[in-house]
């Protein structure tokens, strides 16, 4: 008989769906187009598409900010049509498995279990894991054994570096600086040194293939709005000054790195030390984070082959392997 459930990571960026039916993870933009405050008038990619470009009377929106939910009405919708679309219109009751920050309030993890109760998808048994548990086990690691390891978790909003040991969290802290940050901080620079304007999803390109630029020698090409005529303007920007503006932010990353490693216990330091940090998270992918943070340690950075999907990857695990079901929990009082 097959089991009937879903594993959901709710990024700020992206909403990642493991359907354990077909052995499959849907991924796709966490927004949502609301048109005259009211109807849905798009969502998930297809709202992306039209991010920066509606008229007034479209409002698009991430109902995710900072790694909690700040929209639980618009988040509900999303979810009962993203499962909707994966179980074509004939929704079953299933257990649902949800990844949440180990470093928010009880009253925001509580928001993610009354998400999944709410948003009418017939859910069965709502069961909480921590992300940077999930995360180990979709990078292939066994997180129930009493090795030490480190997990830094670079998201749209946030980076989480977390401690593991034994199927549980030991240190974590989430800090304010991701992808978007990193957006911000290429579009500030831009504005400053060409007087010109862009959109954050051609910050979000920039960022995004700055390694290849780089490879190939040659500058990333945008187009904006100068600040002086007004008049949409192309200009090519040199990556290194690209590389220079991100990189105050990567050092607030290595520097959070730094403080949770001088506060692990000594046996467990020793194991990070012989096994190196875990990188994960869509921001990590970023040209040069990798060899600062390796540089700011000293020590081995391994890469995650699936940066975007290994929450998901580690929350299909979970499902199909009753070996790793102890480290999904019910919130107390809210079991049915």
């Amino acid at each position: 008989m097959s089991y009937n459930a879903f594993g959901i990571d709710l990024g700020t960026n992206n909403i990642k769906i493991y359907n354990s039916m077909d052995d499959t993870i849907l991924v796709e933009k966490n927004m949502i187009a609301i048109e005259n405050k009211k109807n849905l008038f798009a969502y998930g990619d297809s709202a992306f598409e039209m991010y920066e470009k509606a008229p007034a009377h479209i409002n698009i929106s991430y109902p995710l900010s900072n790694g909690v939910i700040a929209d639980i009405k618009n988040m509900e919708l999303l979810i009962k049509y993203f499962i909707s679309d994966l179980t074509r219109g004939s929704v079953k009751p299933a257990d649902y498995y949800i990844a949440v920050p180990f470093d928010i309030t009880e009253v925001e993890k509580r928001a993610f279990y009354d998400l999944i109760k709410e948003a009418g998808v017939k859910a069965k048994k709502i069961y909480v894991v921590e992300k940077a548990v999930a995360d180990g086990l979709g990078m292939d690691i066994d997180v129930k054994n009493s090795q030490g390891v480190m997990m830094v978790n670079v998201g749209f909003d946030t980076t989480e570096v977390s401690i593991l040991s034994l199927g549980g969290i030991v240190l974590s802290r989430l800090i304010k600086v991701g992808g978007l940050k990193f957006d911000d901080a290429i579009r500030s620079t831009v504005r400053k040194q060409y007087n010109l304007i862009i959109g954050g999803k051609t910050a979000e390109n920039v960022k995004m293939s700055l390694r290849d630029l780089e490879k190939e020698g040659k500058g990333a090409v945008v187009y904006g709005r100068d600040i002086v005529t007004g008049l949409p303007v192309e200009r090519e920007l040199p990556t290194k000054m690209i590389d220079e503006c991100l990189i105050e932010h990567f050092y607030t990353i290595v520097d959070s790195v730094k403080v949770i490693l001088e506060r692990t216990p000594p046996e467990l330091a020793a194991d990070i030390y012989k096994h190196g940090i875990y990188l994960t998270g869509g921001a990590s992918q970023v040209n040069h984070l990798t060899e600062l943070i390796q540089k700011g340690t000293g020590l081995k950075v391994n890469v995650a082959e699936n940066p975007v999907t290994s929450v998901a990857i580690g929350l299909s695990k979970i499902i199909k392997n009753d070996n790793y079901k102890s480290v999904a929990y019910t919130i107390e009082g809210m079991s049915k």
